[in-house]
């Protein structure tokens, strides 16, 4: 995953936007750039829009628990008023040995799953509602920052969203409001933090995102990711375009724009997200929720990745099977990659976990058919 919010540039800020944002649901035959879209409002929270209220009307009122956190310095035990259902840890130093203590167990290592960091470790470890816990850090290491996430017990929110089905080409899947994307998150010092790029599609990678299996709350587990993204590792937004749960209920990721499709622009393009360090512009993260690493995906999830592959290939023409140069339009680095590849096939990482890995081939194939 990205070590900073763009890949190696600065990019110019676009036009300011509202908290709130406009989308599309795309019908089965529309995906094509210049289809016809039906646009809905996608977001609009109780008091996060500073341009006042929007039309909403094709939505519906919802409410979502607010996240709630408690931010820590320091390798210390650290008590909190809230109960945690994970803890997102990041230091500067050595990647390994650095470990968490839960309330009530005992010490654990901190992997890295799916995140990477250029100088440092960091990790998203389920905590399981604990209100204590304790970090060690590797000898040296320094910038120890831990933050407690409840997704599930803070004060509901509502959000606006779309009253009917938001699909891609025939593809359902839920809108960033429909898992409550608080989209303040996206905001610092009253700016967008990552402000959107895009670029021409190249690849297509699959990650796993490194938490529990048989997950009761997936909506919630996206939201504690959105949060260590956004917030935590500081890169504005969770950092894959597309979600899939055990279900094989597709998510909205990375915001993408006003009146536009899930990861892309109006012009079909892809809005630079953040799941692949120094190789984001132009590669889409598709993220199976769990761990992948001794088990495979259920056969919904694998159902759900191989369909969603198969209409992004055919949408914007790529071939899932091809070995193919991709060339970083930032800073013009390439990489050797099939067209459809894993997180290790680009950094040195367990991503999507070996025994999601050792079944691509098997990917690649059904989405080529």
């Amino acid at each position: 995953m990205s070590t900073t919010p763009q890949d190696p540039t600065t990019p110019t800020h676009r036009r300011k936007r509202s908290l709130s944002r406009r989308g599309v649901i795309a019908t089965a035959g529309a995906v094509a750039a210049g289809a016809a879209l039906t646009p809905v409002v996608f977001a609009a929270t109780d008091s996060d829009d500073p341009a006042g209220s929007e039309d909403t009307s094709g939505t519906d009122p919802q409410k979502f628990p607010a996240t709630r956190t408690e931010a820590t310095t320091g390798a210390t035990e650290t008590t909190t008023a809230l109960a945690a259902s994970y803890v997102g840890v990041r230091w500067t130093g050595a990647a390994d040995g650095a470990g968490i203590k839960l309330a009530n167990g005992g010490w654990q290592n901190i992997t890295g799953g799916c995140a990477t960091l250029d100088g440092g470790g960091t990790a998203l470890v389920a905590a399981g509602d604990v209100t204590s816990y304790e970090v060690k850090v590797p000898d040296g290491a320094t910038a120890v920052h831990s933050l407690a996430i409840d997704t599930t017990d803070g004060p509901r929110r509502t959000f606006q969203v779309p009253s009917e089905p938001t699909r891609v080409r025939g593809v359902g899947y839920l809108s960033r409001p429909a898992w409550g994307a608080d989209e303040s998150k996206r905001y610092k010092d009253g700016k967008v933090n990552s402000p959107e790029t895009y670029y021409p599609l190249q690849t297509i990678t699959v990650h796993h995102t490194d938490t529990p299996n048989a997950d009761p709350d997936p909506a919630a587990t996206i939201r504690a990711i959105y949060e260590y993204h956004a917030v935590t590792l500081d890169w504005g937004d969770i950092g894959y375009h597309l979600l899939i749960d055990e279900a094989g209920v597709v998510y909205e990721g990375r915001y993408s724009g006003e009146d536009l499709l899930p990861a892309f622009n109006a012009d079909g393009n892809l809005v630079t997200a953040f799941h692949t360090a120094g190789f984001n512009s132009g590669n889409l993260g598709i993220a199976l929720l769990g761990n992948l690493v001794a088990q495979g995906p259920t056969d919904a999830a694998k159902a759900s990745l191989i369909r969603l592959i198969k209409v992004i290939a055919r949408f914007k023409g790529l071939d899932p099977q091809a070995k193919v140069t991709f060339v970083n339009p930032v800073n013009g680095v390439t990489k050797d990659v099939t067209t459809v590849s894993g997180h290790r096939d680009w950094l040195q990482t367990d991503c999507p976990g070996q025994t999601m890995y050792d079944l691509l081939d098997e990917v690649r194939a059904a989405t080529a058919r």
